[in-house]
């Protein structure tokens, strides 16, 4: 794409549909379709699966991999504000209290999100449907909208919050009979489970549409699946990663620390979700950008894994949300790095983009070329994605009306068995 000669370069919305996926971006559609996702199911299980089963029995450092852990943590990288002053006292009783404390206080997250569940396809399963493809029969013309209400309301009864929000999307019949019979409270308090650092500034009177949009405005839906996925209760505690992560939530829960935040999904700290506030004087201003960050078991040792939820025009972040970012890759990654100087790190990248080396060239050279017009589009996807909380919705994100449907036409017997997060 030539965007120095482009008329439409300075329009959000053309840019916005210039860069829609319409197959994979990793395999370019061979594993079959990616339903508007950035990336098809078999390329995100085989690029971006969580692999526990390896985390969870570590082998022991090979002299090999000790040596290169020296290499890279050298000291002269990057100097660190987390020192071990007393190693030897790493099992006093009060550094095992406060690593009993952020496990503790992690276990009283929001509980697990009862069934139905969402299960993530491991690369085996994805690859054995692509073996042995399963032949559907086209279903009769006008089968769907002969299905009675009472008989959606048992199908919709096995569906979890965000695939029954798709539903809700689908036509005006199925939104009417879903905004019938789920009330307010249990989207706010599933979109509280998915997103637990939204904070609305604004009254928000249609939470269906706020966790819609919630999900619209990411990159990937199945990174939003996977931050809700299920560590192992028999996990095994690391002292050096317990304190290391100690030592990050304290600094994190710093009022000095402007404009970051993140907290723990589960009990084991494995998945976290951060944000980050716009910084100030940059076309980001105001915005509240969500990442999704996986914690290794092996971390302070090997990095974190960090991805944007929140859909945001920028030439080091790919179209699934991919940092383009040197400290956070294995090879480079020194242990004295923490959380907070990662994500203080994508911080700075919102002011200062670096534009030799992009996840997407045509916005790198929109910002060489013009970058006023690189300002505009990045103000307007800022306005459009990331400020949810600030900024009220004006309509629902389908542009479908929301009129519940006759009591006499859905029982109350049915009502009764609805999906309760």
């Amino acid at each position: 794409m030539n965007v120095a000669g482009c008329s439409n370069s300075s329009d959000p919305d053309w840019w916005e549909d210039a860069l829609r996926v319409d197959s994979c971006l990793a395999c370019n559609g061979y594993y079959g379709p990616c339903f508007g996702e950035s990336v098809c199911a078999t390329c995100h299980a085989f690029l971006y699966a969580s692999q526990l089963e390896q985390e969870l029995h570590p082998e022991a450092l090979t002299e090999e991999q000790a040596e290169s852990d020296d290499d890279c943590d050298s000291g002269n990288d990057e100097p660190s504000d987390y020192v071990d002053r007393d190693a030897s006292n790493s099992n006093t009783p009060q550094v095992e209290a406060d690593i009993e404390y952020i496990y503790l206080a992690a276990a009283a997250l929001p509980p697990e999100r009862a069934e139905p569940s969402f299960r993530l396809e491991n690369l085996n399963e994805r690859l054995q449907m692509l073996v042995n493809p399963r032949l559907l029969d086209a279903a009769p013309p006008g089968l769907v909208d002969r299905v009675p209400p009472e008989v959606l309301l048992v199908i919709f009864a096995f569906l979890d919050d965000i695939s029954l929000v798709s539903a809700g999307n689908v036509c005006r019949r199925w939104r009417q009979i879903i905004a019938a019979n789920y009330q307010q409270h249990k989207w706010k308090r599933s979109t509280q489970k998915r997103w637990p650092l939204f904070a609305p500034m604004v009254r928000i009177n249609d939470w269906f549409s706020m966790f819609s949009t919630l999900i619209n405005t990411s990159f990937c839906l199945t990174c939003i699946y996977q931050m809700s996925e299920t560590i192992p209760q028999e996990v095994e505690r690391n002292a050096i990663r317990s304190k290391r992560l100690l030592h990050d939530l304290t600094v994190l829960g710093k009022d000095s620390l402007e404009g970051v935040m993140a907290v723990p999904l589960d009990s084991s700290l494995y998945h976290w979700q951060a944000t980050i506030r716009g910084p100030v004087g940059s076309p980001y201003e105001g915005g509240l950008f969500y990442l999704y960050m996986k914690v290794p078991f092996t971390y302070p040792f090997n990095p974190p894994e960090v991805r944007f939820l929140t859909k945001i025009f920028h030439p080091n972040v790919s179209r699934h949300g991919d940092i383009g970012i040197d400290s956070i890759q294995k090879s480079i990654w020194v242990s004295s790095l923490t959380l907070t100087k990662v994500l203080l790190s994508i911080q700075s990248l919102l002011t200062d983009p670096y534009c030799d080396v992009c996840m997407e060239q045509d916005i790198g050279d929109l910002y060489k070329q013009n970058k006023k017009s690189f300002e505009n589009v990045a103000r307007r996807w800022t306005w459009k994605f990331a400020m949810l909380d600030a900024l009220p919705l004006q309509t629902c994100s389908t542009g479908i009306p929301i009129k519940p449907i006759p009591a006499a036409e859905v029982k109350q017997s049915q009502a009764a068995a609805i999906w309760d997060p």
